[in-house]
């Protein structure tokens, strides 16, 4: 949690501040990445990075939860204007549709995805990637619970698998796209929005016996 100090620094050089760590990171990822060249071009004094957070893994925590936070904000914006009256299979698809669409439109917030989901440094991947998780299973577990409510996914089903490859699934759509060596199976390296479309749904296809009622059971007439 920053400091009071920080806090205290008005809006427009905070979000200057977090604009440039997340060019910074985006690019060269949190350990590596420069906290001289983030202070120089935020236009503060390095020292006062650590009067307004503790250390270096608290700056990437927050760093890493701001991203976090706008993207789960607006994808939940993008969620709310999914069609509800349709298979949980079809809304799936939907989303993660409207999730390779929001990646392809912000590639600030793409590439600290990516250096969130691929830092090296073992300490530092532990916070920020736990830090990244709690925003993700934020949406993840009230929608699958919803769904297995209106019976779209089966009782039977083992609902923390299906979270699991979501939350695997989730970093995998916004990355696979636009870092080389990542997907070597589905040939999603270049593909637009449009273009991934196919893929979406040989994914969601392909997990959808994990979790799918009887075919009956799932019609809604």
């Amino acid at each position: 949690m920053p400091s009071s100090t920080w806090f205290r620094l008005n809006v427009a050089k905070r979000e200057r501040v977090l604009e440039v760590a997340m060019r910074e990171f985006g690019e060269h990822g949190y350990s590596t990445g420069s906290l001289n060249t983030i202070a120089r071009e935020a236009g503060i004094a390095k020292g006062s990075l650590f009067q307004y957070f503790t250390d270096k893994l608290e700056f990437f925590a927050y760093v890493c939860d701001e991203t976090s936070r706008r993207i789960r904000e607006d994808m939940e914006r993008r969620i709310a204007a999914i069609d509800l009256d349709q298979p949980f299979e079809g809304w799936l698809f939907d989303v993660f549709c409207e999730w390779t669409e929001y990646m392809a439109d912000h590639p600030a917030e793409r590439a600290v995805t990516a250096a969130t989901n691929l830092e090296l440094n073992n300490d530092v991947r532990a916070v920020v990637r736990d830090t990244a998780n709690q925003h993700y299973l934020q949406v993840i577990h009230p929608v699958l619970a919803l769904w297995q409510e209106r019976g779209d996914i089966r009782p039977d089903a083992d609902v923390q698998v299906l979270a699991t490859l979501i939350l695997m699934t989730l970093p995998f759509l916004a990355m696979a796209p636009y870092y080389d060596g990542l997907d070597p199976i589905l040939d999603l390296r270049g593909r637009t929005p449009a273009e991934q479309r196919p893929v979406i749904r040989q994914i969601v296809d392909g997990v959808k016996p994990l979790f799918a009622p009887p075919e009956n059971g799932s019609d809604r007439g």
